[in-house]
């Protein structure tokens, strides 16, 4: 049975996620391996072809000089190109696509922070440091354990960074016919923070109260139209984040 969480922003105003269980969350992971697997083995391929090189086919004697600082210099590129692929994958993925990493994106899942609010480069930081030692003793043991254990199904990553993951739910209809704008908003302007702020008051604006509607809508539309190409003053603040969040969507589509 899938649990649910309820985050509340600071109108006071309640917004449910379904969190992502233990099977997907596992799967996302085990795409992300065999992907990791094979930049791992393109890299060793790699660091072979340029010793071979440097080595105008054949490798130095180990005894001499040179090889012992080639070694150690071959081993410590490896350490450090197996900790960036199996650690740095996933800070780098979550960080520039908003919580998904490949596997995640496939499974339909993703990493927020409490609250509600995209997962930040620090939070990222935070919870693939702590996997080092979640991986490094059992491998995942632990962190299965704690994820059974927590009502939000937290790893020990995300207690210490203060993230959840949830389902990924598309953005798709709900989204009612508007006039026209005078121009476009620069949808590129916006950041992933605003992006997904607007987006989820989108999908979620049917279901509140009228009051809290206006609210919600006026703390976010005072973040997004500074960064637009006009002030789109024949909008009120609903309709304004009604037509962003459609023309996010459109920009994002190939």
């Amino acid at each position: 049975m899938e649990r649910t969480v309820e985050v509340t922003t600071g109108e006071s105003v309640a917004f449910s996620y379904e969190l992502a269980g233990l099977g997907s969350r596992f799967l996302a992971v085990f795409i992300d391996l065999v992907i990791q697997g094979a930049i791992a083995t393109a890299a060793l391929s790699l660091f072979l072809w340029i010793g071979y090189a440097v080595g105008g086919g054949r490798t130095a004697p180990l005894g001499s000089e040179f090889g012992k600082v080639g070694s150690a210099i071959a081993i410590g590129a490896m350490i450090l190109a197996g900790f960036l692929i199996f650690f740095g994958y996933f800070i780098l993925f979550e960080w520039a696509w908003n919580g998904r990493t490949p596997g995640k994106r496939l499974v339909g899942i993703r990493v927020v922070r409490d609250g509600g609010f995209p997962v930040d480069f620090s939070s990222s930081v935070i919870r693939n440091v702590v996997r080092v030692l979640e991986v490094g003793l059992g491998f995942y043991v632990l962190s299965t354990i704690a994820a059974l254990i927590s009502p939000q199904n937290r790893r020990l990553g995300d207690m210490a960074a203060g993230t959840i993951v949830v389902r990924d739910r598309a953005f798709a209809g709900g989204v009612p016919n508007v006039a026209p704008a005078r121009s476009d908003p620069l949808v590129r302007d916006l950041g992933a923070a605003e992006r997904e702020l607007v987006q989820r008051y989108v999908e979620r604006r049917s279901s509140l109260a009228d009051a809290p509607r206006r609210a919600l809508a006026l703390e976010i539309a005072e973040l997004v139209r500074p960064k637009l190409a006009a002030s789109f003053n024949h909008l009120d603040d609903d309709a304004l984040l009604v037509h962003v969040a459609a023309s996010a969507l459109s920009t994002s589509r190939p």
